[in-house]
């Protein structure tokens, strides 16, 4: 985060820049109940006096589960939110968290009072008592939020605060201990944890002092990067500001993956202002600058790490990577088509408390013990098919016909009237999906189905929930390099099979309602049974979307009688609007045995700390039915999960390789790869109603975007068409796969197969959908 220069600078008096108004701010409608987004600086910067402090009490949602509020003391100065538990304890130093206002797109609600700021690490909701207060907080945030703005426009290239050889200056160590909240210590310290953590790892390294200076140098042109974005963000953010398409740079994702690349679309340049900022040709110059010089240096830091580390130490330098990623997001996302999901008011601001207690980073170096797959089968490279009684081996497709298409879509234009508001009409064009639906993706949540395989011959009734709760956990870890893309939204009657034989299962799905939007699924094998029916709610804060997830996942084993069901945790993907989007899961999740009560388990998906390095981290206890911890399990949603206490922990599970090429495919595993495959032996066999034979989801696989979105908008409408027909005729849709039970989830009425094989779908009717 952009820290706000040295204290010490003298306020300037001088006029203002253009800006909106006091009270002007981005209107939905007139009604005060709906929520506002409050526009920042426009025109071009100038100085502008420092406005005057603010403190007192405000509420603040607490962080999750997302339950209540709570009373917290807030100061306001120089554009930087700080708040504690009490005044005194700011004064000490003793602060919960610190917002940089000026980086943060605000809303408020008029009605409700609240005032929201999302500033993509976290997002944060606050409350005020009284309206007489609520519009002086308003007003000063606004103020502030300008100024700020302007601050870091106006000083874009204060970049020797980050620097860290740049350190004999008192002044300057003064403003660097000065803006330890403002994310600058964030940066450093990392700089610092990962300087120190290589140099311990090429401790033996003869070329150990020539790889630092070069890591060193590499760390510092990736914070000065960071600076240069989030002040071109600033800039990119006002109306004046002009397009900033000349970051796009594959090649230098390609080579180097913590490099945040932005898209290539061309922003709209608002009419209302026709100045524009004079330093944004020199910021894309210094940043193509730097990104160039960082990646040299990256590129001779991995040949000495390869040097030194052959064959073992690979999972010890993605470790590194991974842990860089607190200064520059690595990781990627998906995210739900708004289209079709509710909105919910929910919060994922994390704050320093005494109860809060996280696992430290856990080095790959455990020792490993592969988990039995008596009852799992080959990988997915091959498969078994069965044709009436003939089995037939067929091999599967490593690769989508096409690459993934280079997006032109502001998603800026599309959702910065949308704060806050339902989503569920807005139209989201074709460039912004990837070639699966949400059915499909519910079929990825068993790519690890052997872990229920094993689960299901396992005697021991702990051991088995380990392995359980270990694959409820792997249902997450496809969702990390989803490059900013969102699954199709299933039409009302849409369906998916997947017949996998070679992994011992047959899935079924069906999109059972449209409003709200249900997605039910079912799985059964000789080892397990799992079904669910999913719905979510999210919400759009200017920079991040949270989606909750509503509903319950289910599993059987036959050979012990158990029937477990557990919950889904939030997820929120970051950078909607500008950088390298990724994803976060976090809250708890809770399985038990409903016929049972000898064991529980509760897993803890961590919200990562803005100052932490840590990312993506689960933890978790199986206890018995006095409480007693029986078994711990800990490890990273996206890598791996291990049993037991390092250093002789167990390797429970570890995610399948990537394909090499995953970034110019969706970033999809090879088990994505080959939900949408459609051969001649298969064809004959689904219903017309199947996804594979989506015509707008095909084409955007084979990489015609045009001819996607014209299909797409023709499916939408023939579904408008069938309900209206309904509506008028006042009659329901009912779902021909899943029936309700009697505690209103949806569950399969087990008729799929049974048609399928007699009389066959080619005899039967059905809807058309595309």
């Amino acid at each position: 985060t952009v820290g706000r220069r040295q204290s010490g600078r003298k306020k300037m008096t001088s006029p203002s820049p253009t800006h909106s108004d006091s009270s002007g701010s981005s209107k939905h409608d007139s009604n005060q109940d709906s929520w506002e987004i409050v526009e920042g600086l426009r025109g071009v910067p100038a100085s502008m006096q420092e406005p005057d402090r603010q403190e007192g009490l405000l509420l603040k949602r607490r962080k999750w589960p997302m339950k209540g509020w709570h009373k917290r003391y807030f100061v306001l100065e120089k554009g930087i939110l700080k708040y504690a538990k009490r005044g005194p304890d700011l004064k000490k130093g003793k602060l919960h968290g610190c917002i940089d206002v000026g980086l943060s797109v605000m809303s408020i609600k008029k009605k409700a009072m609240c005032i929201d700021l999302d500033t993509e690490d976290n997002i944060y909701h606050l409350k005020v008592k009284s309206p007489e207060l609520f519009e002086e907080w308003v007003s000063k945030l606004r103020h502030h939020r300008v100024f700020r703005q302007n601050e870091i426009a106006m000083y874009p290239h204060e970049r020797h605060l980050f620097h860290p050889h740049a350190t004999s200056s008192p002044s300057l160590n003064d403003s660097l201990r000065k803006v330890r909240c403002s994310g600058r210590a964030t940066l450093t310290k990392q700089a610092s944890i990962n300087q120190a953590k290589v140099s311990s790892w090429l401790h033996s390294s003869e070329d150990m002092d020539k790889c630092c200076k070069d890591l060193e140098e590499c760390e510092s042109y990736l914070l000065e990067l960071n600076l240069l974005l989030k002040s071109m963000e600033v800039l990119h953010r006002t109306y004046s500001a002009p397009a900033i398409s000349a970051l796009q740079s594959p090649r230098l994702h390609a080579s180097n993956p913590n490099l945040s690349t932005t898209e290539t679309n061309t922003q709209e340049v608002c009419p209302e202002s026709p100045d524009s900022p004079t330093d944004v040709s020199r910021l894309q110059e210094d940043f193509c600058r730097l990104a160039n010089n960082s990646e040299s240096n990256s590129t001779k830091t991995t040949s000495y790490a390869h040097q030194e580390c052959p064959g073992g130490s690979h999972s010890l330098v993605h470790q590194a990577s991974n842990e860089s990623k607190a200064s520059i997001p690595e990781s990627i996302s998906e995210f739900f088509d708004a289209q079709e999901y509710l909105l919910s008011s929910s919060s994922s601001e994390n704050e320093v408390s005494d109860d809060d207690s996280y696992i430290s980073d856990v080095s790959d170096s455990v020792s490993m013990d592969t988990y039995s797959n008596e009852g799992g089968s080959e990988r997915h490279n091959s498969g078994t098919r069965y044709s009436s009684n003939v089995v037939t081996l067929a091999r599967r497709r490593s690769a989508l016909p096409a690459p993934s298409p280079t997006s032109s879509v502001s998603l800026w234009n599309i959702l910065r009237n949308n704060i806050g508001k339902d989503l569920s009409k807005v139209a989201m064009p074709v460039q912004l999906n990837e070639p699966l639906n949400t059915l499909q993706r519910l079929c990825e949540e068993l790519e690890y189905s052997e872990l229920l395989d094993t689960a299901n011959q396992t005697n021991d009734p702990y051991q088995r929930m380990v392995y359980v709760a270990t694959f409820a956990i792997t249902a997450y870890a496809s969702t990390y390099h989803r490059a900013g893309s969102k699954p199709f939204n299933p039409v009302l009657g849409e369906t998916y099979e997947c017949d996998r034989s070679d992994k011992g299962y047959r899935f079924i799905a069906e999109q059972v309602s449209h409003h709200p939007p249900v997605s039910a699924c079912h799985a059964d094998s000789r080892n397990f049974s799992f079904w669910q029916d999913v719905r979510w709610k999210n919400k759009f804060w200017g920079k991040s979307m949270e989606i909750v997830p509503m509903g319950t996942t289910h599993v059987t084993l036959p050979a012990f009688g158990d029937h477990y069901e557990w919950n889904k945790v939030t997820s929120c993907i970051h950078n909607i609007l500008s950088g390298q989007r990724w994803i976060e899961h976090y809250g708890e999740m809770s399985i038990k045995n409903i016929n049972s009560n000898d064991c529980q388990c509760k897993i803890t998906f961590v919200k990562a700390k803005s100052w932490s390095s840590t990312v993506n981290e689960i933890e978790g206890v199986v206890t018995d039915s006095k409480g007693k911890v029986v078994h711990s399990i800990f490890g990273k949603w996206h890598e791996s999960v291990f049993q037991g206490d390092p250093p002789s922990a167990t390797c429970i599970w570890r995610a399948n390789p990537m394909p090499g090429d995953q970034e110019q495919y969706y970033g999809f595993t090879q088990f994505a790869v080959e939900l949408n495959e459609l051969d001649s032996t298969l064809r004959p066999l689904l219903p017309p109603t199947d996804t594979r034979f989506r015509p707008d989801q095909r084409l955007l696989e084979e990489g015609n975007t045009e001819g996607a979105e014209e299909q797409k908008q023709r499916i939408e409408q023939l579904q408008r068409e069938r309900r209206k027909v309904l509506q008028d005729n006042s009659m329901t849709h009912q779902p021909r796969f899943f029936k309700k039970s009697n505690n209103d989830t949806w569950v399969s009425n087990n008729s799929y197969w049974e048609q399928r094989r007699d009389p066959g779908f080619t005899k039967m009717d059905f809807p058309v959908l595309w």
